[in-house]
């Protein structure tokens, strides 16, 4: 922005970051650009951090390092990277001097102006990038200037400093520490994909969980977007206080009633954007143009385009977003087929929920699994599953949970139990679902846990298991 206006708001301002992340050195960068007095702390002290500790002093920002439990003398703000728990000790003390703790999207959002662009915000336990992303495709389609932003691509306030007349909209994902630390936050449309325990060492309950993603709800002016098949996502909207006139608005697989989208016949449908939704529906796409046509895919697709229509965008943008859209890496990506067997990266099911999911996707599968459980329970994805298994391959520090799941639930199924967390557990996992697997399966990783027991990220794990499935293909006959 750069105003005289906004700038005032922060001059003088003593504001402590928290965090050497992404979005801390945005906010940093950003707020002392505003003229703000900024210290950035953090508990880690590796050559790294001093590397970007260095960058910020030359920028004339303070950073506080190897200690990340001392609030900086003066701070009249607290700004927190998304992943520092509100129960860390920086945050108590900032409570104990009456100093309010936000995150970078609150920040983003005060620095907005009276001609700012909308946000249709998005938020959920799975599917939440994807979303985001088939909504800016959609968007796009319409004409609109919008950028995918929050929780992916470029930290929302360096796009939201850009100016109020740089972008039309903005497609917003939002995670649920975001959602936590953004008080103020009021969206023009918001969506609930859908809700399942995640995060729960950080939230401390489920209760808490749901309440922080609910967050995504206050104030909405035309639409809260909830998940019909999920009745948490509905309890969120009936809780929420909305401006006088925004509407709940509900994405099922079936067929629609009044003032929900839908499919019927193969159709992407809307009876809620229409002019008589008792009687009225319009074609928005074919299921055919949703890219894979997993049902997890289609509710998100569904998703993108309820908020989209809340926008204002005419049914062959939905179309033609929908067609264009490409989705990232390690999302039930199709690796290959090697011996009349299908190879499928979902490294990104990290959790239950995305497994469950995946899982629904296929009929006959061998299922490598495994990892950090980040305190989850595998009873019910198992029984859900069971009949669909043809066999399971478990690597991963925590894959006795599941193996002990699988003796409950699936007793008969074979398993092959890799006592090992080295990368190179990868190409034996692979190896042994070949093994496993007959002609017309699929070899589905789906490990519904995170990664970092051995791989960097969900994207290496994903990288690590195409590389095997290519090796495998070579040395096939």
């Amino acid at each position: 922005m750069g105003s005289q206006e906004v700038t005032s708001l922060w001059a003088g301002k003593n504001i402590t970051v928290a965090g050497l992340g992404v979005s801390g050195l945005s906010a940093a960068r950003a707020l002392a650009g505003l003229g703000a007095s900024v210290t950035v702390v953090d508990g880690g002290d590796s050559p790294a951090h001093h590397e970007k500790a260095a960058l910020l002093r030359e920028a004339g920002i303070s950073v506080q390092l190897g200690d990340a439990t001392t609030l900086p003398e003066g701070t009249d703000l607290v700004v927190t990277s998304p992943g520092w728990k509100p129960s860390s000790p920086l945050f108590a003390a900032a409570a104990a001097a009456g100093v309010d703790v936000v995150g970078d999207v609150e920040i983003a959002w005060r620095l907005r102006g009276p001609g700012a662009a909308p946000w249709l915000a998005i938020t959920g336990t799975n599917g939440k990038t994807t979303t985001t992303q088939m909504l800016a495709s959609i968007l796009e389609a319409a004409g609109l200037r919008t950028a995918a932003v929050g929780n992916i691509g470029t930290p929302i306030i360096d796009v939201v400093l850009q100016g109020d007349d740089a972008y039309d909209v903005f497609a917003v994902e939002l995670s649920s520490y975001q959602l936590h630390w953004a008080p103020s936050l009021r969206a023009h449309s918001g969506a609930v994909l859908n809700l399942a325990p995640d995060h729960l060492d950080w939230h401390g309950s489920m209760e808490a969980y749901a309440a922080d993603k609910g967050r995504i709800y206050e104030g909405n002016q035309v639409a809260c977007v909830y998940n019909v098949a999920d009745k948490a996502t509905e309890n969120l909207v009936r809780e929420a206080d909305v401006e006088e006139g925004c509407r709940a608005i509900g994405f099922t697989l079936g067929t629609p009633g009044p003032s929900e989208l839908g499919v019927v016949d193969g159709i992407l449908v809307d009876r809620a954007f229409v002019a008589d939704r008792q009687k009225n529906a319009q074609e928005l796409a074919e299921v055919t143009d949703v890219r894979p046509s997993a049902p997890h895919n289609i509710a998100n697709a569904l998703a993108a385009a309820a908020l989209a229509r809340a926008f204002g965008v005419e049914p062959a943008a939905v179309r033609d977003g929908l067609r264009n859209f490409t989705p990232d890496a390690h999302r039930i990506a199709h690796v290959a087929d090697v011996d009349e067997v299908a190879y499928i990266d979902d490294s990104k099911a990290t959790n239950t929920h995305a497994a469950q999911a995946s899982l629904a996707s296929y009929e006959s599968i061998v299922w490598i699994a495994g990892g950090l459980a980040k305190g989850a329970t595998f009873d019910e994805l198992v029984a859900d599953a069971a009949k669909r298994l043809r066999g399971v391959v478990l690597i991963g520090a925590d894959r006795g949970l599941i193996r002990e799941a699988l003796e409950r639930h699936a007793p008969e199924v074979p398993v092959v139990d890799l006592d090992r967390t080295d990368t190179g557990a990868m190409s034996a996992a692979v190896q042994e679902a070949a093994r496993l697997a007959r002609p017309g399966d699929t070899v589905l990783m789906a490990p519904a846990c995170a990664s970092m027991d051995m791989f960097t990220n969900y994207n290496k794990r994903g990288e690590a298991f195409a590389e095997a499935v290519r090796e495998l293909g070579a040395t096939s006959v």
